[in-house]
């Protein structure tokens, strides 16, 4: 889905940066728990050590934080249908990419 929305143009519009973000997120949210059950589908031994527990618990709660603060989608659809004049003045690239930033940020 992200490689789909950087090659084809039409798809540069602030819902499709919006959802290839979440696309990010929901891949580094999966490959958290996803090589270790893997791993534990093929040995014997099903332990993990505290720290790693700890790490992954740690890289999915800052993945599943960011992925809640990015539904800041919500606000760009919300103008989009409330003040449909004055999306293209109010939605920016620059505004998308601060809601970006600031979900990132405020996650850690």
């Amino acid at each position: 889905m992200i490689l789909v929305i950087q090659i084809n143009p039409q798809f540069h519009t602030s819902m499709y940066f919006f959802l290839s973000n979440l696309s990010f997120l929901d891949v580094c949210y999966s490959s958290t728990f996803a090589p270790n059950m893997l791993v534990n589908f093929l040995v014997e031994s099903k332990a993990i050590f505290y720290s790693g527990c700890i790490t992954q618990y740690g890289f999915f709660a800052v993945f599943a934080t960011t992925e809640i603060f990015l539904l800041a989608m919500a606000y760009d659809r919300y103008v989009a249908i409330c003040n449909p004049l004055l999306y293209t003045v109010t939605v920016t690239k620059k505004v998308c990419l601060m809601l970006v930033i600031e979900s990132y940020f405020w996650a850690l």
